[in-house]
């Protein structure tokens, strides 16, 4: 690190013998170590440390006024990774496990922040429903429904609840869920309009938005039906439908 950078490591306290490899991971994104699994505005990687898979999300450099915004007043986005993620085992929804996050200041400006879990176990994303079939669909909708419930009943709404940020697997226990991607959460009450409507970006025909209502209204004590149809409207706003969507709603039309 250069003269006026300053890093701030934290570590779970499971995981305090993995600073050198915290430190280390500026370098390591340089030499595009690991496998890339995205490459977006943030960049994702795979990483191997001595026999262990983490995940790392290296979130990109602010421009220079949020630079020193970041650098002054407020949290990183690897810090509340780390904290939202902490919250949400606390109520016991699923996330891979937090390990640490590292930022990094050149002065008074953030300059890059880094987060640190163990890899998911979960090979799927949601949006993988609508590309292959799965006979256990109703079961994974369900868990959606029921995680989504559990959420919104202690004021979590995740701000990108998306096809890509929900992750399951079938074990022997049932549907395991991960949630991921958690920089961007609102807290505070959601009635269940603000609830159904949290839920508007993630992909669904009515079939599947009808068993999703049906669980999130028993988590929550709401009216399945009326959760439903606001699921629906909110969801019909939305651009970028799946194919499978808007052939569904097409047939639907009238009848919700």
């Amino acid at each position: 690190m250069g003269l006026f950078n300053h890093c701030t490591l934290v570590l779970h306290p499971d995981f305090a013998e993995l600073k050198d490899f915290m430190f280390s991971l500026p370098e390591r994104f340089s030499q595009g170590e690991g496998t890339l699994i995205h490459d977006g505005r943030n960049q994702l990687r795979r990483i191997t440390w001595q026999g262990t898979d983490y995940v790392v999300k290296s979130f990109r450099r602010p421009n220079f006024i949020n630079r020193f915004v970041y650098g002054v007043f407020r949290a990183s986005k690897a810090k509340r990774s780390y904290e939202h993620a902490e919250l949400l085992l606390a109520i016991g929804v699923g996330t891979p496990r937090p390990v640490g996050y590292l930022n990094i200041r050149k002065g008074l400006l953030f300059d890059r922040s880094y987060y640190v879990t163990l890899a998911s176990t979960c090979p799927y994303r949601y949006e993988d429903l609508f590309h292959r079939e799965f006979p256990y669909e109703g079961e994974v909708l369900r868990a959606v429904g029921h995680v989504t419930g559990i959420l919104h009943n202690h004021g979590y709404a995740h701000k990108d609840y998306g096809r890509a940020n929900i992750l399951f697997e079938k074990t022997g226990q049932g549907i395991k869920l991960d949630i991921v991607d958690l920089n961007r959460m609102a807290i505070g009450p959601l009635d269940m309009r603000k609830g159904c409507k949290n839920l508007e970006r993630l992909p669904a025909t009515p079939a599947m938005h009808r068993v999703i209502a049906d669980e999130y209204a028993k988590v929550r004590g709401l009216d399945a039906d009326a959760c439903f149809r606001l699921m629906v409207a909110f969801r019909s706003t939305q651009p970028g439908k799946e194919k499978k969507e808007i052939e569904a709603l097409e047939q639907n039309e009238g009848k919700i």
